[in-house]
């Protein structure tokens, strides 16, 4: 009864402790370019899943002496559909039972993966989420860390989960036309992001708020109860960032474009392949129903002669009729558009808003 309270309550949020976000960071970068990807343990608290610790899956290692740019993309396949091999799933009950020896958290609640530029919406991605959630356990989360966005000075660290419509969807295998448009199911209910609050214990909070001040000359005068702290708060230090001033254009914006046209014309080649399936597809049923009109001339004049009339079905033997391609790929690099559109007005927002303040000192005629 209780366990079946507690699926009840839709997940809301994903609670990360620092350390654990110093993990996945740390994991994610020695391996980069390389996709690095791992297993999360923790709780779900009200609706609230708590990731309390984190260990990474091993992969095969690259040499640099003569490694080969397909080494490292064949590494990236290996490491990507990690979480689902057999000898990963051993791997991760065996730390899971050596966490739970040492009265650690050993639930599995999901898996971490690392990016590049924010390409990460792909087969991979969805069949090692699938893999988590379809279980028993299904409340997991997917945490994706984007190596280069991070490396500007922001982390970007999002959770994702999988819709249940694309679930359902994703279990029958049938990406159809007439599939999708029952179901309305479209590029934007592949993913469902939740939002993400970073945890730190309440010994590491009063250290960083007590760091950036100066050592007191006096002695400090403690609050007698927390009705008074709570009332007087001390104020928390502004930190100069001279960065954010700077005029020149992001130079992972040109990559992100450039990242986005190749996701536009794979966007057109699946829509070329679609077209021609649906030539093909025309040209067959009109010889079908050439063939269907021909037969059943030929049964009236049978009938006529008093004569047996021929079967009506011999075309589903005869003819063949072009099978539809499956169109999740289609949807998934819709996604993926959609996620490089947001980038991009992420990077040109902050960049027009200062070329907007400076526009009389670059363009001193226009004012």
């Amino acid at each position: 009864m209780a366990e079946s309270a507690v699926k009840e309550i839709p997940l809301n949020s994903v609670q990360v402790e620092a350390l654990v976000v110093m993990k996945i960071v740390k994991a994610c970068s020695a391996t980069f370019p390389t996709t690095a990807t791992g297993s999360l343990v923790g709780m779900d608290v009200n609706g609230t899943l708590q990731i309390t610790n984190s260990f990474p899956f091993p992969t095969a290692d690259v040499a640099a002496s003569d490694s080969h740019p397909n080494d490292h993309m064949a590494a990236s396949n290996l490491a990507a559909a990690a979480p689902r091999s057999k000898a990963n799933v051993a791997y991760q009950n065996e730390m899971i039972k050596c966490l739970r020896e040492v009265n650690v958290d050993a639930n599995n609640v999901g898996w971490y993966t690392s990016a590049n530029m924010g390409n990460f919406i792909n087969t991979s991605l969805i069949e090692n989420q699938y893999y988590y959630q379809k279980e028993m356990n299904e409340r997991t989360v997917a945490l994706v860390h984007d190596v280069s966005r991070s490396s500007q000075g922001a982390l970007s660290l999002r959770a994702f989960r999988l819709s249940p419509n694309f679930m359902a969807a994703y279990k029958e295998g049938k990406f159809t036309t007439e599939n999708m448009q029952k179901t309305k199911l479209t590029y934007k209910d592949v993913l469902i992001e939740l939002p993400i609050i970073v945890h730190n214990s309440h010994l590491l909070t009063s250290f960083l708020h007590q760091l950036p001040a100066e050592l007191p000359k006096e002695e400090l005068e403690f609050p007698a109860s927390l009705q008074e702290l709570t009332a007087n708060q001390p104020p928390i230090p502004l930190y100069p960032n001279l960065e954010s001033l700077d005029l020149s254009i992001d130079p992972y914006l040109e990559k992100t474009c450039d990242q986005l046209l190749d996701s536009i014309e794979t966007h057109y080649t699946e829509l070329n392949n679609f077209q021609y399936f649906q030539r093909q597809l025309a040209r067959e049923q009109t010889k079908v129903t050439a063939w269907k009109t021909k037969r059943a001339a030929e049964n009236a004049t049978r009938a006529a002669q008093k004569l047996a009339p021929l079967p009506e079905d011999e075309w589903e033997r005869l003819f063949k009729l072009p099978t539809e391609p499956s169109r999740l790929e289609g949807m998934l690099n819709a996604r993926q558009v959609e996620q490089y559109s947001r980038q991009v007005d992420g990077f040109t927002a902050s960049i027009t808003s200062k070329m907007f303040a400076v526009k009389s000192n670059l363009l001193p005629e226009s004012s």
